[in-house]
């Protein structure tokens, strides 16, 4: 099976389950993030990386009440280094920023964390809270830290139930020329 039909087919079991404490499926969750890439004119590489963004909680095997039990499923790692296998920094570096983004805006927005859903608030707190001063000038040294942060913005925007966007075999062009077999 190649990198492309994995992923689909990721996303046919376990794309069903609920968005850990949101009103969306992971499927839903991944095809409104990209949604809102594709509206802002992301690159290729920036609407996978929206897609994929959670694909950490596809192939974990942790229950989806983690949190609940106050585990960090880390889950931004688990994802970027699995596709490290099958594409570039472009696309796994804001991948595996995507929650230290989370925490970047905690700090640096101050109307970002009263917008944050009570699921997100509970992850941020198992995360680490908000950046510390040295944490964020550290996080902006980062060349991937724009692409995270605009990244960060759309998965908090992809909670929206019913809404109607492209479907996942719409991307399937995209994957094919982002996403190559190991």
């Amino acid at each position: 099976m190649n990198v492309v039909d994995e992923v689909m087919e990721l996303f046919a079991t376990r794309g069903h389950d609920a968005y850990v404490g949101e009103p969306v499926s992971q499927l839903e969750h991944g095809l409104q993030a990209a949604y809102f890439a594709e509206r802002e004119r992301a690159s290729d590489e920036l609407v996978v990386a929206a897609l994929l963004h959670d694909i950490g909680h596809l192939i974990h095997k942790l229950p989806e009440d983690a949190a609940d039990h106050g585990i960090d499923t880390r889950h931004e790692h688990l994802g970027g280094a699995w596709l490290k296998r099958y594409c570039g920094p472009e696309v796994t570096e804001p991948i595996r920023l995507h929650v230290p983004a989370k925490r970047y805006l905690c700090a640096t927005d101050a109307e970002y964390q009263a917008q944050l859903s009570p699921a997100s608030i509970q992850s941020l707190a198992l995360q680490g809270g908000p950046f510390k001063a040295d944490e964020v000038a550290d996080f902006e040294l980062n060349p991937h830290f724009r692409a995270a942060v605009a990244l960060r913005r759309w998965d908090d925007l992809a909670k929206i139930p019913n809404l109607e966007v492209p479907p996942l075999e719409s991307y399937r062009p995209r994957l094919e020329r982002v996403l190559r077999d190991a």
